[in-house]
């Protein structure tokens, strides 16, 4: 059995960004759903459990170019009232469909909030070392939801 569309993999990972470890881990996800970043899963298609794979992911096929337009400056009053404006916060606000839109305080100048909805790794060459250590079919509820579940991580 091979990463192919319709099967959990189950991969250890690590991520550096300039030499710099991000992240490492287990994660189960279902290939061919956008689960992972398109240049990761483009590189993982195809292969078996016991492959490890090495790949450098370009912006373009990981969390995109950074956009300075996702840069913008809100009134406080945007917020609700007890939320906590400190650098670094995250919130989530909505597109015109309903779809959550994450995003970054960067600073709080009395009424003015900067905030950013560029990913934190917009823009980022992301190194990757992976082993996948698993395949498996995906189920009929994981096909319908559209992505794994799993001991390592699941949540609606």
């Amino acid at each position: 059995m091979t990463a192919s569309k319709g099967n959990v993999v189950t991969i250890r990972y690590t991520l550096h960004v300039e030499n710099e470890l991000i992240d490492q881990g287990e994660l189960d996800y279902l290939h061919g759903y956008r689960n992972i970043v398109t240049g990761l899963e483009e590189a993982l298609e195809g292969k078996a459990a016991g492959d490890r794979v090495v790949v450098s992911v370009p912006p373009e096929k990981g969390y995109g170019l950074y956009d300075p337009e996702g840069v913008q400056v809100v009134d406080r009053a945007a917020f609700p009232k007890d939320a906590e404006l400190v650098e670094g916060a995250m919130f989530y606000a909505e597109d015109a469909q309903g779809n959550p839109m994450p995003f970054t305080v960067l600073n709080v100048d009395g009424q003015d909030v900067t905030i950013d909805f560029n990913h934190a790794l917009a823009g980022e060459t992301l190194d990757f070392d992976v082993t996948l250590t698993a395949i498996r079919p995906a189920t009929p509820e994981e096909l319908e939801h559209g992505h794994a579940h799993s001991a390592h991580q699941h949540s609606h």
